[in-house]
């Protein structure tokens, strides 16, 4: 129960807050971007207006407005919200608050909202605990996560909740919260001014992470220096102030999650795209994000053969060789060996019948039925094979070639393997296709 003092002591802990709390949105209509999770239509903001809420698991990147969701939220409902870390927390914790949930629903008739921020970081026991009291409703669970919930939590919590995913904020949405911080008198206050220059500064450095920009404007702004011309107008924060407080740029990327998984994945489709400039955009990223480079190499060597193939064959010798660049000399120096196979791979002809006939292949040996192997074509160190037929050797015959069965009966020329129409794979094939006309006595188009 809240009484004055209580209510002093918050007043004085918000003012000693860090700016990014200080500025959490109170209404939705205050919170800044994720039109599609919770605006005007949308089954979140719906359940939310109407205190009909269900147990919800918030996914989205840091700084996207899950926890000053949840703050929303409590400000809204007429239910009990209560908070549980997810790193210091413990089972006793949540059994304890799920003891005294069960108490307001018998006595008072009311939920409870249970925030669990971070809720990818409770181990599979205290996932467990809540199990039944979401499922019975007893309370309310509002998880908040930056990893992937179908990875990272329990099947059986994901399918008592609904999953909301958030998103980046746009530049435009970033800028709105500047603005706003520099006038509320929750803020700034008026008492600075930022340069356009120092805008458009944090709105790249922040990367779409709200909570980033608000911080990196607070640091600034402890920077700026009252104007010495017109003293009592506000301070002017500078591009200057903005590098000071924030020098180095990193944009997310976490090894092993989903970050990682998409930058790698426009990697490899940059390099099938023949997209060049992408395929280093992504490139960097990895590299800057610290990614393992014998990873990076890898990859390349699966698109060497995946989407080059025998179009160019030297592709899966410069992407083993950017392997072996990669374990054998390292950062910072492997980085040019990766940039050039990746630029290589990205400009290769492109051809993925290496591939599709494998994978074509392999359907029929699961799926046909077992083909014998032709006669001619068997063994020949074992009694009777002297009547297996003929086999023709091909190197008795002018080209290196002769007609002859090698598929198992059933299965005809051409069923597997498709060669592309680009690069040395096409003309080895047309090259072959003329010299068998040759060799059949066949009339040529």
């Amino acid at each position: 129960m809240e009484n004055l003092f209580t209510e002093m002591e918050n007043e004085a802990r918000l003012k000693n807050a860090p700016l990014a709390v200080r500025m959490r949105p109170r209404t939705l209509d205050e919170l800044v971007g994720q039109t599609t999770a919770v605006g005007p239509g949308s089954w979140l903001r719906a359940a939310i207006e109407n205190d009909a809420l269900s147990s919800i698991i918030l996914y989205g990147p840091a700084g996207t407005g899950k926890t000053s969701l949840a703050h929303v939220i409590a400000q809204a409902t007429r239910a009990a919200f209560v908070e549980v870390s997810a790193i210091g927390g413990t089972v006793a914790d949540l059994r304890r608050e799920i003891k005294q949930a069960e108490e307001r629903l018998a006595l008072y008739g009311q939920r409870t909202i249970l925030f669990v921020d971070e809720i990818h970081r409770f181990n599979r026991s205290q996932q467990d605990a809540l199990l039944h009291a979401v499922e019975d409703r007893v309370v309310v669970l509002i998880g908040a996560t930056t990893e992937n919930p179908y990875f990272e939590v329990n099947s059986a919590l994901n399918s008592r909740s609904r999953i909301i995913e958030l998103h980046s904020l746009s530049d435009e949405e970033v800028g709105l919260l500047l603005d706003r911080a520099l006038a509320d008198e929750r803020g700034l206050n008026g008492a600075f001014q930022l340069a356009p220059a120092a805008r458009d500064a944090i709105v790249l450095l922040a990367g779409g992470d709200g909570r980033a920009a608000l911080t990196t404007l607070e640091l600034a702004s402890t920077l700026a220096k009252p104007s010495k011309v017109h003293p009592g107008k506000p301070a002017v924060i500078g591009l200057k102030d903005v590098r000071a407080a924030s020098p180095q740029r990193s944009l997310p990327y976490d090894k092993n999650k989903d970050m990682h998984y998409d930058v790698i994945s426009a990697f490899i489709k940059s390099m099938r795209g023949s997209d060049p400039d992408a395929a280093l955009y992504w490139l960097a990223r990895m590299i800057d994000g610290g990614e393992d480079p014998k990873f990076i190499a890898r990859r390349m060597l699966i698109a060497a053969s995946e989407d080059v193939g025998n179009a160019d064959p030297q592709a899966l010798l410069v992407a083993e060789a950017a392997f072996k660049s990669a374990e054998v000399i390292g950062y910072p120096e492997c980085r040019i060996n990766l940039a050039q196979a990746a630029i290589y791979l990205a400009l290769a002809p492109k051809s993925n019948a290496a591939e599709a006939g494998i994978d074509a292949a392999l359907r029929e040996v699961r799926n046909g039925p077992a083909r014998k192997v032709p006669d001619h074509l068997r063994d020949r160190h074992r009694p009777g094979s002297e009547g297996y037929g003929e086999y023709k050797y091909p190197h008795n015959y002018p080209s290196g070639w002769v007609p002859q069965q090698y598929l198992p009966d059933g299965l005809e020329r051409g069923c597997f393997y498709q060669p592309g129409p680009r690069g040395w794979e096409a003309y080895r094939t047309e090259y072959f296709a003329r010299d068998r006309l040759d060799q059949e006595g066949l009339p040529k188009d």
